[in-house]
């Protein structure tokens, strides 16, 4: 039975970042992860599916002790851009202070992954990989402890456990479930509370690609978290996905006929790739699907990957039995903004600092203080777009003209832009209330009986 100071479920963004906090504070950390195959990596690693990229003031959020190096980064960007049925919304500037000179850039996932891998391992955390976990058991008399079973037959003993095991919370659902009521476990179960995301890698033509902007399609395909895009990787290569709810029934569906990437014949909801097909039609006519073919040595196998994304709101963790969720599987990365590296780290970084220094009490202080604005902003957009249809869109992106700061644009710009916008930003601040004080959190550390 190996005995460590802090164990760490999962090797991901949050996984490796707490592992390299508590090594760096002189604990023994071990991080388990079970390893997945990817076409662009030799080794088994964690699940390191592209995501959107990283923008301006994610880098500051991080709170990184060392740059990003350039052998992880694809594209340098200068605009996203939102793209409704007859209505666009270019940002050239998130509007939030950074100190990143540019809009943001994309990077090579598992390059990101390996590189944080090995800031841990260089820090002295072991990082074990190509074994998952099989059971965890927990024992609360006197100082809280834990043992780790392993599906190699090893076993692993710990003071601190570290959950980042990702939105679909395979273990930490086994872990929690013993102290939260059956209520709050059914809102994090998986299939009722992600959703799933589908993308390919494919060549475009010369004339096709952009490099500097990420785009959005909103109001194209039905749910109010459900949209495609594209994403520049290394030149002409980019990624061409979607993500939309799990379960949803195309008889719910109002306005099927507003829908660009629905058809008269469809009888359920279309598969990715069939959407992702539909989609290239649509925004490049003038071109055949032959235009843009796959890239097969990317991505997870033969040039696609499909994963889970949380869009749940955040929970918090039973820290008195000397537990933290962290990243995906606690809930911080979101459906709504695509992508939550940056919040995966700073929570990863938080509660392995903290286990280190016997401290972890303070964690659900800790990552309401420095993530809640970013949290708090993207429930409350979340919620405000529920129900959304096409139209809808358009109105919102031919009212916003940028992003203002922590509330998203400013009464100036709301009453410039008459009733609608008023209303808008009234619902934005009506909403934005409800959540103070944490209020994002569907569960708190109270409702856990430890």
């Amino acid at each position: 039975m190996q005995q460590v100071d802090v164990a760490v479920i999962g090797g991901g963004p949050a996984g490796s970042s707490a592992g390299y906090a508590a090594a760096s504070e002189g604990a023994d950390a071990v991080v388990i992860e079970k390893g997945v195959p990817r076409a662009d990596r030799e080794e088994l690693g964690p699940d390191s599916t592209d995501a959107a990229g990283i923008l301006d003031y994610w880098v500051d959020l991080m709170d990184l002790d060392e740059p990003i190096p350039d052998h992880v980064k694809h594209q340098e960007l200068n605009a996203a851009e939102f793209i409704g049925p007859s209505e666009t919304l270019e940002l050239t500037e998130t509007g939030m202070d950074a100190t990143y000179p540019n809009f943001g850039f994309t990077v090579h996932r598992a390059r990101f992954d390996d590189w944080l891998r090995s800031r841990a391992e260089d820090a002295g955390a072991e990082y074990r990989v190509g074994t998952g976990v099989a059971s965890v058991g927990s024992e609360l008399t006197g100082t809280p402890s834990h043992t780790l079973t392993l599906r190699d037959g090893t076993g692993i003993e710990t003071e601190y456990l570290i959950l980042a095991d990702g939105p679909q919370r395979t273990i930490t659902g086994t872990v929690l479930q013993n102290w939260l009521a059956d209520a709050h476990m059914e809102n994090l179960e998986s299939r009722r509370a992600n959703h799933i995301a589908y993308q390919e890698y494919r060549r475009l033509p010369e004339e096709l690609f952009e490099r500097d902007r990420i785009k959005f399609w909103w109001g194209y395909m039905p749910g109010h978290t459900a949209y495609p895009w594209v994403f520049p990787n290394d030149d002409p290569v980019a990624r061409v996905g979607l993500t939309m709810p799990i379960g949803m029934d195309l008889d719910d569906v109002e306005n099927r006929e507003a829908y660009r990437l629905l058809h008269d014949e469809d009888e359920r909801v279309p598969q990715g790739n069939t959407y992702i097909e539909r989609l290239i039609e649509e925004v490049y006519p003038g071109y055949d699907l032959a235009d843009f073919p796959l890239v097969e040595d990317r991505g997870k196998s033969g040039g696609t990957e499909t994963y889970p994304i949380s869009s749940t709101r955040p929970i918090e963790s039973p820290t008195a039995a000397n537990v933290a969720v962290v990243g995906g599987a606690m809930g911080a990365t979101s459906a709504f903004h695509e992508g939550g590296d940056h919040v995966a780290i700073r929570t990863g970084q938080i509660a392995g600092r903290l286990a280190a220094l016997g401290a972890l009490r303070a964690y659900n202080a800790e990552w309401h203080r420095a993530i809640g604005s970013e949290i708090r902003r993207n429930c409350v957009f979340a919620d405000m777009v529920r129900g959304y249809e096409p139209d809808d869109w358009d109105t919102i992106f031919g009212l916003v003209s940028d992003v203002q700061g922590d509330d998203g644009f400013t009464p100036y710009e709301a009453v410039y832009a008459g009733l609608t916008g008023a209303k808008l930003f009234g619902e934005y601040k009506w909403r934005k209330f409800r959540f103070r004080n944490g209020g994002y959190a569907q569960v708190r550390e109270d409702d856990y009986t430890v």
